[in-house]
């Protein structure tokens, strides 16, 4: 009994000395919230108004390229349909970053691929997405805050035919 009393109190301990070793070496990156307003094809060629929210987290892992960092981002578009249905399109992207710093301002440029649902009044479309755009974070006076503005282009390929999207996005950063 005293040999898992033993072995279980070393382990706490080394998980408990081990916390603090690992916040002093949190990754570089941000997380970012925001609403979004897009210009996408649905089924049909015609472009049509949604809107929607953004939401993203960027990882920058390596200590000798500062300005490249990896990035998941989420969105969800809303809007009704002719019929008096709904239309809903989720979009999940992954993808490289490539940022810098102008004292105030942090632009950025980007691309990701990534997969996209859309459920419109309950007929559904699942298919790969690819996202190429950029924007810029400009620093707030509150520590770590930005304030973002994004552009992207989207595009897509489903129901045998390539759709071209365009979306704009703005909200908060947190870097850390």
């Amino acid at each position: 009994m005293s040999k898992i009393a033993a072995a279980l109190l070393s382990f706490l301990c080394v998980a408990l000395f081990a916390m603090p070793a690992s916040a002093q070496i949190l990754p570089r990156g941000n997380v970012y919230a925001g609403v979004s307003y897009g210009e996408l094809e649905n089924v049909v060629p015609p472009l049509q108004s949604y809107k929607g929210w953004v939401g993203s987290v960027e990882d920058m892992p390596f200590s000798r390229f500062p300005h490249l960092g990896f990035v998941f981002e989420g969105n969800g578009y809303y809007r009704r349909g002719t019929d008096g249905g709904t239309i809903s399109q989720y979009t999940g992207l992954l993808g490289a970053r490539l940022s810098a710093n102008y004292g105030k301002w942090h632009p950025f440029a980007d691309a990701m691929g990534g997969y996209q649902h859309i459920n419109s009044t309950g007929t559904l479309y699942n298919h790969y997405v690819i996202d190429v755009g950029g924007g810029a974070d400009y620093k707030l006076p509150f520590k770590n805050f930005s304030w973002r503005v994004q552009g992207d282009y989207v595009r897509t390929h489903y129901a045998s035919s390539a759709q071209n999207a365009y979306r704009f996005s703005t909200g908060i950063v947190w870097r850390f």
